[in-house]
């Protein structure tokens, strides 16, 4: 069998750094940069070099200022092509997180995601991954928060508990192109329910969002149903309701109980008067069976098809697994409110870019694999579609024949 030649890098005039940052629009970072007046904010850096410095931490995994600047620093022959970037120094991009506003670099995500969805439709178009869920026509959105740890002893305004702090990235994540409509960064202070209105807010009828408990409130329920908008989401242990009727959509040894209840507290049952749908199932979690209790306010849809759709909410942890483990949304380059908001911001932005490049080379393996890839190369001048079809393209190795005859013992020889 012929062997598979090694890799070869071929010459190409682009850094791998470069064609990341090319994604972003020219003259994009200037205009947001003069709309949000962050130009004037220490001069000494340009907001673009601010922005690629913040992408290139994000992609080296850099633990310090200095980390990200010498590194910059000792490769600037390469930085300066693009689009005329340049190294800053320690205090000059600290200043620079910590005075700009970071209200740009969340603006700069939302222009580049909606720049890149316009550039390749696919990119925005996805499809529902598991099993029959496929036929909804509908958006499917799951809804949820993470946590993100700060230092304690250097963040008062991110105070979380006695010794803690951290900050929240609430999001709500379209499980079809996996790419996130709404996110909210705040502290983890405040409870995941006081963010439910604002994560909703644009849902058109029809849609389809999927949430945890720690969203449950009676009164937003009331209004999504009333808008036409679908929701599944877990029963808190609490609740006091009665059984109007008992449904048998669907026969299914796995789902337990198919009711329509009404809630009998007096305050909840003025927030929704009308009937729900409660759903108890048996749900494989960590490789065991466990005995869950849903709710949703649709009363068509067959009892399996409600507790498949939490399911799929399972969709946004690997997104955060993705923004936290693989982006390493978790060394901190400022310990002030905008050092982090920038970081955080920016992480999403490197997270967009490299997904897209998984979508525009039709990469099958993991996010991981592939962010490795590219930061194992940053620096090199090699074409990153060529690079990504070699190591692309691994198959399973084929299967070992025995060959007894063919052993070579050597105590034996």
């Amino acid at each position: 069998m012929k062997k598979k030649q090694p890799f070869s890098p071929a010459g190409f005039s682009y850094t791998i750094l470069k064609q990341v940052c090319n994604l972003i629009p020219p003259h994009l970072v200037n205009h947001l940069a003069k709309e949000y007046g962050v130009q004037y904010r220490n001069p000494g850096l340009t907001p673009w070099s601010h922005v690629v410095s913040l992408v290139y931490a994000q992609l080296t995994h850099a633990v310090s200022l200095n980390d990200v600047c010498d590194g910059l620093r000792m490769n600037e022959t390469m930085l300066t092509p693009i689009r005329g970037a340049t190294a800053p120094a320690k205090n000059t991009l600290s200043h620079a997180n910590r005075e700009r506003s970071p209200l740009m670099a969340e603006a700069l995500y939302w222009e580049v995601m909606d720049h890149l969805m316009t550039q390749s439709p696919y990119f925005a178009k996805g499809k529902v991954r598991r099993g029959y869920l496929r036929r909804f026509n509908k958006a499917i959105y799951a809804m949820d928060s993470t946590t993100i740890k700060l230092v304690a002893k250097s963040m008062d305004w991110a105070k979380h508990r006695r010794r803690k702090a951290a900050a929240k990235c609430h999001t709500r994540l379209n499980l079809q192109s996996f790419l996130p409509n709404c996110v909210i960064i705040d502290t983890a202070k405040h409870h995941d329910d006081t963010k439910a209105r604002e994560l909703c807010s644009g849902l058109q009828a029809g849609e389809i969002v999927v949430f945890d408990k720690a969203y449950v409130d009676f009164d937003h329920l009331a209004t999504l149903d009333h808008e036409g908008v679908f929701w599944v989401c877990r029963a808190k242990s609490n609740m006091n309701y009665r059984v109007v009727e008992t449904l048998n959509t669907i026969d299914n040894p796995r789902v337990l109980r198919d009711e329509v209840i009404e809630l009998t507290t007096a305050t909840s049952y003025r927030a929704y008067p009308k009937r729900l749908r409660r759903v108890v199932a048996l749900v494989e979690v960590d490789g065991e069976d466990c005995e869950l209790e849903f709710l949703s306010n649709h009363m068509a849809w067959s009892a399996w098809t409600v507790a498949e759709l939490y399911r799929c909410r399972w969709d946004i942890e690997v997104f955060f697994k993705e923004i936290k483990q693989t982006i390493q949304l978790a060394d901190f380059l400022g310990h002030n409110a905008n050092a982090v908001h920038w970081q955080i911001w920016t992480g999403l932005l490197t997270h967009l870019l490299v997904r897209y490049l998984a979508c525009l080379h039709s990469w099958q393996h993991s996010f991981t694999r592939l962010f490795t890839i590219v930061r194992a190369v940053l620096w090199r001048r090699l074409h990153l579609g060529e690079l990504l079809e070699c190591y692309g393209t691994a198959k399973p190795p084929g299967r070992l024949c025995a060959a007894p005859q063919q052993a070579y013992l050597w105590e034996f020889s």
